[in-house]
């Protein structure tokens, strides 16, 4: 009986335009999985798109169609087995050929296809696969005219994306380039085997007290009868449940389970990430043909969506502790995704966890995430909200393209439903603010019938009220859907009080201040962000040109793919800093410095909303985004090559286990007949995370002029008892002084715990541009002998002191504020042996 097997087809494939016909036409491809750009650079064939406008150079890529092709040898026949191809992924509208048969035409890059080849293979022969991969971009304009029925409507470039099942943001998206890909862009491979297991499946909920673990395993036996199949489930090399089953007739098994005390996988800082080993090996006599193996996990998740006096909540609850979803928006991180190694999936989401972040969520327009991304969030910690792919458009429906998003939909919950980090499924993104924009059919509460939406001029909804649910609750029963992002109840998208909100009324829409984040968050934030320059390394990697790199030059635009970008950006800026330099770096520091604060404001303020149990207001911050995908100025708050921006330092510090915050009002500068206010009120607040029952910590508040560095009121001193998991007012509407009754002053909090420091803040006078930094501030910035270690103090207070990194130079803080009276180390990683540290601060120029 013959073992399975699988080759992995990565070389022997050439590649070419596909209305070539010379010999000489077919190309090198150094390796697949792959896209056509990749091997168009390998040979040089074109210019790095993400190099100053060169991306202009390659966009007639994306109009031609290429063929692709491999040869390979297979030996002889064994009889009573089964040769399948298997293509993990052809991006996007593909016809196959084996030998000059046609084997496959797929217009789905999101489904891995099986193909029997049995019949069609040369045994003991040299064979030939031959894939076509016609231009998607000129296919879905042809879509678009074939179906007059429906309104193609589609924001960012071409609306006609919406009727093609590739990756949305490759016609180009307002952080990303317009890059349309062709290929086979995931692993092809050859499999030989009589019989092997598909489908593995633990499907179990845990007891409501945690302390047993029942359900069902199910999988399915392609090949011949007579086989059994052995399911055994381990930890830490100790089986811990076993049992055998045969399957039926049509290969199916079924067999209950029961786990007593099950050791459960927690978010990383709530608990372990136990994850055990379920193995499933197809045994004919005595002999075992092929062996498959999950790593699991087992939790509880919910969401909590229960009625409060701020109208319902949504927040999860992980094994009966509740979570706030601190976290941030992922896109794909590369144009082309197939050169992502595993070792930079995993540096990124590493990033994540140094940054005390505990939930991702994969952005609608992007892709499913390969195999690793969602093995390193199981073994991290890290909660996985999973968008399914559909973003800002108005859906067809016609029948073919419904019978593909269902196929697509089954296939990938099959390959995620294991993975214990995946804890929400959302229908897309933004597709319910179209429907909104343009005042499409939807009557939530009085429309209940599916086959009417389909008859509506919204006929979205049908994928995401009824198909993408129902294909969901078939393949996971236990899985968390949400109809999209934002949502809520079928409210208008931006109802502060229910489900998720996407916040853009600051940068985008109203433009208000980032200062009003506190005022306008929901019970969920799901997306917000304020753009910010990446650092003058990553600058210098896409601009050659010195003459081109300064904040108004046509490439900077060009690599700056957001609506209105400079005025917006010039507007925050101007608004709140002080522009008295005409010095490109330090304009790159004050977008930097814009985008720390915004999101300080957003994530100290949003958690503190967080609250106690029942009173939940607000049960996570998601910043758009994490990361880039090409060298570029956005929203990510760390850049394409993995360099964090001052942003990712702000959340971090926000999210600490306990974090100590400060907050006064503000009165708004940039209305009519304004006028600066006596006084203000402020707030001192402790945001906890910890579980554990209370401690007690002392709390220093300190009012240190600007000017001097001195006090202006006597520092104040208390203990404070740290609530568990929520939030603890230390001070609420505490009246102070403002100028000209005080000097302009830092408000610092400091919290300690048996003597440390474990967190610190700082409010300052706003805006930053009214304030004067003429007077030198004493600071002292002091480099260990080991050069690992950096020691900074000040006589006067110094806002937002940033060091300048680069790929290989990290730091364990950044972009802080340095007050008097305190000593401030950080760790310093990459430094080379004879590079000099560089820094700026807020007002850097005026000091002397």
């Amino acid at each position: 009986m013959a073992l399975f097997s699988s080759e992995v087809l990565s070389s022997g494939w050439e590649f070419k335009l596909t209305e070539e016909s010379q010999l000489d036409s077919w190309l090198p491809v150094a390796k697949v999985p792959t896209v056509v750009h990749l091997d168009l650079l390998d040979n040089k064939k074109i210019l790095d798109p993400s190099l100053d406008m060169n991306e202009l150079q390659t966009h007639w890529v994306g109009e031609k169609s290429w063929t692709y092709r491999c040869q390979f040898t297979v030996g002889s026949k064994v009889e009573g087995t089964k040769t399948v191809l298997v293509f993990e992924g052809l991006d996007t509208f593909a016809t196959v050929r084996l030998n000059d048969t046609e084997i496959l035409k797929s217009e789905n890059m999101f489904i891995a296809y099986h193909v029997d080849v049995t019949a069609t293979i040369a045994f003991n022969s040299l064979n030939t696969i031959e894939i076509d991969f016609e231009s998607a971009l000129l296919r879905a304009r042809e879509i678009g005219k074939e179906h007059p029925e429906h309104r193609f409507i589609g924001h960012q470039t071409e609306p006609e994306r919406i009727a093609v099942r590739k990756t949305q943001c490759h016609w180009g998206w307002d952080w990303g380039p317009k890059l349309m890909t062709a290929g086979p862009w995931r692993p092809v491979r050859l499999e030989t085997y009589a019989s092997k297991i598909e489908n593995l499946w633990l499907d179990s909920t845990l007891d409501s007290d945690l302390n047993a673990c029942r359900g069902n395993i199910f999988a399915h036996v392609d090949g011949e009868a007579g086989a059994k199949v052995l399911f055994t489930l381990s930890l830490e090399g100790t089986t811990v449940f076993e049992v055998e089953c045969t399957p039926s007739s049509k290969g199916a098994i079924q067999t209950p389970f029961v786990l007593q005390k099950p050791s459960l996988w927690y978010p990383h800082g709530y608990g372990a990430q136990t994850r055990y080993v379920l193995e499933a090996s197809l045994v004919i006599n005595g002999v075992v043909l092929h062996r498959v193996e999950q790593k699991i996990g087992f939790r509880r998740a919910e969401l909590i969506q229960e009625k409060d006096t701020n109208g319902k909540s949504f927040y999860f609850r992980i094994n009966g502790i509740d979570v706030f979803a601190g976290g941030s928006c992922w896109i794909p991180a590369d144009n082309f995704t197939p050169r992502i190694s595993s070792d930079r999936y995993r540096e990124w989401l590493t990033l994540m966890v140094e940054g005390n972040q505990i939930m991702t969520r994969i952005w609608g327009g992007g892709i499913f995430e390969e195999e690793v991304f969602y093995d390193v969030c199981d073994e991290l910690g890290i909660l996985v909200w999973q968008d399914f792919l559909f973003a800002c458009g108005s859906y067809p429906t016609y029948p073919s393209l419904l019978e593909s998003i269902e196929a697509e939909a089954r296939s990938n919950v099959r390959r995620l439903r294991h993975h214990p980090s995946v804890i929400i499924y959302a229908g897309g993104n933004e597709d319910y603010q179209i429907q909104q924009t343009y005042n499409l059919d939807y009557d939530y509460d009085g429309d209940k019938d599916p086959e009417s939406w389909l008859k509506s001029s919204f006929p979205s909804r049908y994928i995401f009220e009824y198909l993408l649910p129902n294909t969901l609750a078939e393949e996971d029963s236990q899985a968390i859907y949400h109809p999209s992002s934002p949502w809520g109840d079928g409210k208008h998208t931006t109802d502060p009080t229910v489900g998720d909100i996407h916040q853009w009324d600051v940068w985008n829409g109203l433009m208000k201040p980032y200062q009003d984040f506190p005022i306008m968050g929901g019970r969920f934030n799901s997306e917000f962000g304020m753009e910010g320059y990446p650092h003058m390394s990553t600058i210098k990697a896409f601009i050659s040109d010195e003459s081109e790199m300064h904040a108004q030059s046509l490439t900077m635009d060009f690599h700056n793919k957001a609506n209105f970008h400079e005025r917006r950006l010039a507007t925050y800026v101007h608004e709140n800093f002080r522009v008295s330099s005409a010095d490109f770096k330090y304009w790159v520091y004050l977008t930097q410095l814009l985008q720390s604060e915004a999101m300080h404001y957003a994530y100290t303020r949003w958690r503190r909303e967080w609250g106690t149990p029942g009173e939940r207001r607000c049960g996570g911050a998601l910043v758009w985004q994490l990361n880039d995908c090409w060298p570029t100025i956005s929203w990510a708050v760390v850049d394409y090559f993995l360099v964090k921006k001052p942003a990712f330092y702000a959340i971090q510090r926000a999210l600490r286990p306990v974090s100590i915050a400060v907050a006064r009002t503000h009165n708004e500068w940039t209305k009519g007949h304004v006028a600066p206010d006596p006084t203000s009120k402020y707030d001192v607040w402790i945001a906890s995370s910890n579980v554990s029952g209370v401690r007690t910590a002392k709390v220093e508040l300190r009012f240190i002029s600007i000017k001097t560095g001195l006090d202006v009121v006597d520092p104040q001193t208390e203990d404070v008892e740290i609530k568990p998991n929520g939030t603890t007012t230390v001070r609420e509407n505490v009246t102070i002084d403002n100028p000209p009754t005080l000097e302009a002053f830092v408000l610092s909090a400091t919290l300690s715990i048996e003597g440390e420091v474990i967190a610190r803040d700082a409010d300052w006078p706003q805006p930053f541009k009214y304030l004067s930094f003429r007077e030198d501030r004493g600071l002292t910035i002091t480099l260990s002998e080991s050069r690992d270690t950096i020691s900074i103090t000040a006589k006067k207070p110094v806002k937002g002191l940033v060091f300048a990194e680069r790929v290989g130079l990290s730091f364990s803080e950044n972009g802080l504020d340095i007050l008097p009276g305190h000593e401030y180390n950080i760790h310093v990683g990459g430094l080379k042996e004879d590079e000099e540290l560089e820094w700026v601060f807020l007002g850097a120029s005026e000091s002397h």
